[in-house]
Parts: structure tokens; sequence; C-alpha cells
């Protein structure tokens, strides 16, 4: 059988998704609770992996395995033997083409940010921090110039495995309310810390330090060296995955569930 999962978890507790060694990772700790309900070892893949810090509200992960048990033995079975930083939303089983990381089409980001004297305390790690005032307009005018199809190499890490820098960044909206701001992006795959690098980019941006134009430049360089810092891992969440309509999976998490989280 072949099992798609949905998660949501708070990445400040473990160092990413991807397993390691050390075993405190997001995979590490599914793994071994999956293979605890299944009564063998189970190897998880996503649709994407995240950085330590970064966190999930719409994760999908497949695995396969001989054994059978309810659906709901995945959901309810698993999450007793997760830490409470994890758990799992929901189970299907799924043909042997669908693939967690393969058949998703697009991915969505959500980067939280807080702009205010003082740094966060009741929200720390969970909202990116900025101490000054940012110049939302200017950042919605800058965001623009990285809508579509392009080479992304200006905010793609060195270490980075993809075997492209282009991608087509199909959304990048900027709200704020108070000293909140949210930026909302979707593509149809993601650099490694190409979100935290638009953001600290934009970031620039809103403070003076780079104009609109310079975004285009930077963008047009494909030089990493020619642009602003990563920015901090706190705000960030991984919102949804698209998938094919026939896999009939949820792409974004049940409203319900993001309340606090909004």
């Amino acid at each position: 059988m072949r099992i798609a999962l949905g998660l949501e978890y708070d990445g400040r507790a473990f160092a990413g998704w991807q397993t390691q060694p050390h075993g405190n990772t997001v995979q590490d700790r599914l793994n071994a609770a999956l293979s605890t309900i299944a009564g063998e070892p189970i190897t998880t893949i996503a649709a994407g992996r995240t950085d330590a810090g970064v966190h999930a509200a719409m994760q999908v992960v497949h695995f396969e395995t001989q054994a059978r048990r309810p659906l709901n033995a995945w959901v309810r079975g698993v999450n007793a033997h997760l830490p409470p930083e994890v758990a799992v939303l929901w189970s299907r089983e799924v043909d042997d083409v669908f693939h967690a990381r393969f058949s998703a089409f697009s991915r969505a980001y959500s980067y939280f940010l807080l702009s205010h004297p003082v740094r966060p305390s009741l929200t720390a790690g969970k909202v990116g921090w900025y101490y000054g005032a940012l110049d939302v307009a200017a950042m919605q005018d800058a965001a623009q110039r990285l809508i579509g199809r392009h080479d992304f190499s200006s905010f793609r890490a060195a270490e980075c495995q993809a075997k492209t820098p282009v991608k087509d960044l199909q959304l990048l909206d900027i709200t704020a309310s108070g000293g909140l701001i949210r930026f909302d992006l979707k593509a149809d795959a993601f650099l490694h810390h190409m979100v935290r690098n638009i953001v600290g980019a934009l970031v620039y941006v809103g403070k003076g330090s780079l104009t609109s134009e310079g975004m285009s430049a930077l963008l047009q360089a494909s030089d990493r060296t020619k642009a602003p810092p990563t920015f901090m891992p706190d705000g960030l969440y991984l919102t949804g995955v698209g998938y094919p309509g026939h896999f009939d999976l949820p792409s974004v998490p049940d409203p319900a569930r993001l309340a606090l989280w909004r």
C-alpha cells in the first residue's frame, strides 16, 4: 500500500525536515512513529524539505507499507507516538503513481514578520522580526518585479541541489495589519532558502536600502553575492502543496486549525 499523509509541525524543536544521524528531525520522528504502528521500518518522502526553525501548516508525505491498518491508525495512532510539535492531519491510500514530491505542481509558503522596536516574546520563533518601520507600499511594488518565470540564482543558497534555478513564481502578495506584515508566495517549486532570501531583499526595500529598480537588477544579475543576507527562519511556514485533482488530496490546511495561527 502507498499512503499519503498531511501534517503540521512547529519547526523550532527540530533540525529541519530531512533525516540526520542525530535523529532530531521531523522526518526521523515521523518515520519512527509510523514504524511503530506498521510493525516494520517505514521511510517517508516529503513534498519539500524545510530548514531548521521553519514550520509547516500543510506538509505532504507518502510512504509504502505491507501493513494493513485502518486509515485512522495512520492519524490518531501515529500521533500518539509523535512529539507534541508534530501532528498528522489526514491520511489517504493513493495509487502507486502518486509521489509526494514529483506529483506536486505547486508549493505555497507564508512568512510573518513583526515590524516593531521591541523583539517578540509570546510569538518568539513563530514570526520574523525587524526593529524598524518598513515601507510596505515600496515592498509591494518591488515584489511584483519577481512575479513570473525567472532565473532566481540571486535568491538561491550556495548548497541548493535543484537541477535548475529557473522557477515560476506565481504569487507574491504582501499585506500588513498593524506591525505584522504577511508575505504569501506560490510557485511551481522553490530553491533552497529562496523564500527567506526574497523576504530579506524585500526588507531592504522596506527600510530604503534597495529600490524596486534595484530589485529588478538583482533578479537579472543571477548572482547571490549581490543580494542581501538570508532572513531568519522563524516566521516561515509551508502552507500548501498542489496536486492534480484526481488524487483527491487536501491542498491547504483546515481553516479551523488556522484560527490562532492567522
